[in-house]
């Protein structure tokens, strides 16, 4: 019976410490890209968790699989949290004193937590309370929705200066539409937390190798024609033949770099603003590096005087699928 109950334990937790390894190992490329989304996200995942912990009041014979699931899905989010966390923290560290910046840190939610347990004192010390398992679930439904709404609109609030994708693609598509850009204040105000890039519009596929990519002429005349065409680039962008879903993608050649990425957004951008349906394909990609040759240095030298960190870009190029023009031909 005690080794029975141990088991039960051990392996509630043991599930959670997993869920935290498979994170840590698979993910641990992502939070610095976007930290302010997957620490939105962490909260989301994490509320989750606890509704799991919640319903083992309603079903206390699936107590064990409720409750790992909690832990598992709590973890998952305690996984992505941290290191995002370290990032805003750092962030916040201009003088490099990220030590005394995440002790206040530390400060402030130890005062919030015992302002927290005071509360639910208070609020669990109501006649009837602890006994309505309605009233319960509303009374913390309502505190856990408060709690995304409050830290949704903290993580709104912060300005990074360094350019992730979904920050390039507003940056990008101003100086395509207007030739200016924006600064940071209105960058990360107008950018979504909660969208994950690979939705935006245009849809953008990086890393697509050029033998899986559909709806485009991959004959060997084209595939030379590309070639020739982006000689002097370090990435093939080529368009879907669908006018109605327009798509790009980009295959990248050995030694691209995140330049070379913000450079494919530029003439996807330009040429998602600029498409013509009824023309021919090569000689608008031909018009478009023209554009991007002309142009991209003036979208640099823009970035550089709003205050854009333009030496340290967090695009990042696919390392397992690049491509060499010899193995091309």
């Amino acid at each position: 019976m005690f080794y029975a109950f141990v088991f039960r334990w051990v392996s509630k937790d043991g599930i959670g410490a997993v869920g935290r390894l498979f994170i840590g190992g698979r993910f641990g490329n992502l939070f610095d890209d976007d930290p302010k989304q997957w620490r939105m996200y962490a909260d989301f995942i994490g509320s989750a968790g606890s509704i799991f912990d919640l319903t083992t009041q309603l079903y206390p014979a699936y107590f064990l699989p409720l409750a790992s699931l909690g832990n598992l899905t709590k973890a998952i989010a305690r996984g992505l949290k941290d290191p995002s966390f370290r990032v805003i923290q750092n962030h916040f560290a201009l003088s490099g004193n990220l030590g005394e910046v995440a002790a206040k840190e530390e400060v402030w939610e130890v005062v919030a937590q015992l302002a927290g347990l005071g509360l639910g004192i208070l609020i669990l010390d109501t006649p009837g309370l602890v006994k309505s398992y309605p009233v319960l679930f509303s009374t913390w439904m309502s505190m856990r929705l408060l709690h995304l709404w409050l830290r949704y609109e903290s993580l709104s609030v912060l300005q990074f200066n360094t350019i992730n994708l979904k920050r390039a693609r507003i940056l990008v598509k101003s100086h395509v539409l207007h030739s200016t850009v924006p600064g940071c204040k209105d960058c990360n105000r107008e950018e979504n937390i909660l969208t994950w890039s690979q939705f935006m519009k245009p849809e953008i596929i990086f890393g697509s190798p050029l033998e899986k990519i559909n709806d485009v002429d991959r004959s060997h005349f084209m595939v030379k024609a590309l070639l020739k065409l982006y000689a002097n680039e370090k990435y093939i962008l080529m368009v879907n033949l669908q006018p109605q879903d327009l798509k790009f993608y980009v295959s990248f050649k050995v030694g691209a770099s995140s330049v070379s990425v913000l450079r494919s957004v530029w003439q996807s951008l330009w040429l998602s603003e600029n498409w013509d349906s009824k023309g021919n394909v090569c000689d608008q990609l031909t018009k478009s590096l023209m554009e991007l040759e002309n142009k991209f240095e003036d979208f640099i030298q823009k970035l550089k005087v709003a205050e854009w960190d333009t030496q340290k870009l967090n695009l990042k190029v696919p390392k397992e699928i690049l491509i060499d023009d010899i193995n091309l031909l």
